[in-house]
């Protein structure tokens, strides 16, 4: 090995992840920060090769984060991180062992995602009399993404050209640039047309933009005005809950799964590349089941 072993094993791994696996690049700039911060845990020096990492220095690192209050869901993130990198390692016989085997993720404390109940969504969805583009915006886009369950980076980007009106889906690029086609209903199909029609030219004013969802400037909504919009939505409409748009997200799968719908599907539609990310509406619906047996069951 080089002197610059270390770092060029980690280069190789970041090229992988990037053009390879096709990775987002956020997602690849977290990988690369967590292995840093891995490796200026460990006694590197300019000779240190990969097969110089032993299990101790993973396991050191991790009671250092555990001492540092730093959350079991980040502990987890950078384990993570640190296995892929090794098992890309050995699989181009760049290090002969894995020095991760063996050692365990830190117990993540699963909470149950925040959702809405129906009638709080359809308080929320509740059309306004105030027809202004604006307003036929944000409905269209409350909708959307109630009906979709997408993340509200997907909602915001979405291309007039990935909307199909006729057989009612519309296409987004996820996470590590995944496309999927996600369905929604009548309700959302109208809202969106109303808008299509009336509202977005005006927002418009003759200028043109590859997004559905516009401003008043012609350029695409942004994440965080969109996170405002649904905070005085709500407030307007009485809820007294704190919610996100990530909250509609919650509430479309939770909805789904306390309605019958297979989690391989929702994960489908939500765009989950792993179906354990999805199983946590498992617990939603068993929190469902327990209320249900509790108020009905004469030993409740």
């Amino acid at each position: 090995m080089s002197e610059s072993a270390l770092s060029a094993c980690l280069d190789l791994f970041l090229h992988f992840i990037t053009a390879e696996r096709r990775l987002a690049q956020n997602t690849v700039s977290a990988y690369h920060n967590d292995l840093l911060a891995f490796f200026r845990s460990v006694p590197v020096t300019g000779k240190t090769s990969p097969s110089q990492i032993k299990q101790k220095h993973i396991r050191n690192f991790l009671s250092r984060l555990y001492e540092q209050k730093v959350s079991s869901k980040s502990s987890a993130r950078k384990l993570s991180a640190i296995r892929q990198f090794f098992h890309f390692l050995v699989a181009e016989n760049l290090a002969l062992v894995d020095p991760t085997s063996g050692v365990e993720l830190p117990k993540i404390k699963k909470s149950l995602p925040k959702s809405l109940n129906v009638q709080e969504v359809t308080a929320l969805l509740e059309s306004t009399d105030i027809k202004s583009p604006l307003s036929l915006r944000n409905t269209a886009m409350l909708h959307l993404l109630y009906g979709t369950g997408l993340r509200v980076s997907e909602l915001v980007k979405v291309p007039v050209s990935g909307l199909n009106l006729t057989a009612g889906y519309v296409r987004v690029l996820g996470k590590g640039s995944k496309e999927r086609l996600v369905p929604f209903g009548e309700e959302a199909k109208e809202k969106i047309d109303i808008y299509i029609g009336l509202g977005r030219p005006l927002l418009l004013k003759g200028r043109r933009s590859d997004f559905l969802f516009v401003t008043s400037r012609a350029t695409a909504m942004t994440r965080l005005r969109f996170w405002q919009i649904i905070q005085e939505v709500s407030f307007a409409r009485g809820i007294n809950k704190k919610i996100s748009p990530h909250s509609l997200r919650h509430s479309f799968a939770t909805h789904l799964v306390e309605n019958g719908a297979d989690l391989r599907t929702v994960q489908l539609m939500l765009g989950h590349s792993d179906i354990s990310t999805t199983q946590i509406y498992t617990h939603v619906d068993s929190r469902r089941l327990k209320t249900v047996h509790q108020k009905f069951h004469p030993r409740g």
